[in-house]
């Protein structure tokens, strides 16, 4: 794994930041939400990013106009409530080791150093996240990263998720909960250390890199998006390409399919990069002959 395939794995995960300095919110032609019709049938998709700072609200209008009309949102998971303590009990067995294994056994000792290191700004140590994998540990670094930088904030699908429960409009998932745990427990298995010290070599960069993500995001620019978030990763780690991407386009297509005939106007919103390129949700829809427009 090159280091600029870590970088893409933060992002194509959905871990994305941005700088406040960005914060034009300026509305375009078009953005990240498709229309996707079969007759006079229509099912609109759009996409997300999963962390957004404050100061990118309000959302491009298309978002909102979209919502407006919908009945039924569909994200990719329903993560567990805060106060939910099983749930959250669930989730965090779920990514951490087996009894008598620590990050420890998968990293070098200097990777581990530098772990500690990076740490001692929060007043934490390594030896407090050792219990959890690496995926884990490295989703937290960057959670910690963009707090410290005062660049966290609402994501996109939880905002939205707040509305639904607001407005009374139904909710649905495309995953179950075991599945995106599984996915992130195994997210950089065989890779460990350079999973963990490339993400510690790249959180000082993440508010430059991200920028022009958001940008493309906000735009509609599928063609950036495809090459910030997709193309390289899906040219240097395509079996970790394949379960991250292709796998779960896949997965979700019968889904979208079967929204179409029912009364409900359905609005699904994923990550950003499941939505561009050749294999994407949007593409496979239109290969099985859907008309898509881009809003």
């Amino acid at each position: 794994m090159k280091r600029v395939t870590v970088r893409k794995w933060i992002m194509a995960l959905g871990f994305a930041v941005t700088t406040t300095a960005y914060a034009e919110n300026v509305e375009h032609d078009q953005t990240s939400v498709w229309k996707v019709s079969k007759g006079d049938d229509a099912v609109y998709v759009g996409g997300t990013i999963h962390i957004l700072p404050i100061s990118e609200f309000p959302l491009p209008a298309k978002f909102t106009q979209t919502y407006e009309k919908s009945d039924t949102l569909v994200f990719e998971v329903k993560m567990p409530d805060p106060a939910d303590i099983e749930g959250q009990r669930k989730m965090m067995a779920g990514l951490a080791y087996a009894e008598g294994k620590t990050l420890k056994d998968d990293v070098s000792e200097e990777t581990y150093e530098a772990l500690n290191a990076y740490l001692s700004n929060f007043g934490a140590t390594a030896d407090q996240l050792a219990q959890f994998k690496p995926g884990m540990v490295a989703s937290m670094l960057v959670a910690m990263e963009a707090q410290r930088s005062q660049l966290a904030g609402q994501g996109v699908d939880a905002y939205f998720m707040q509305l639904a429960a607001r407005d009374g409009k139904s909710s649905e998932y495309l995953e179950s909960l075991d599945f995106q745990i599984n996915m992130l427990a195994n997210m950089g298995a065989g890779e460990e250390d350079r999973l963990i010290s490339e993400t510690l070599e790249t959180l000082p960069e993440l508010k430059d890199m991200l920028k022009s993500t958001i940008k493309a995001w906000r735009e509609g620019d599928t063609k950036k998006i495809d090459e910030l978030v997709v193309a390289t990763f899906k040219r240097e780690s395509p079996a970790s390409f394949d379960d991250v991407f292709t796998k779960r386009n896949q997965n979700w297509l019968p889904q979208i399919e079967a929204m179409f005939g029912d009364d409900d106007q359905e609005f699904v919103l994923v990550g950003a990069g499941h939505l561009v390129g050749d294999g994407s949700v949007i593409d496979l829809l239109e290969a099985k002959g859907y008309k898509v427009e881009q809003m």
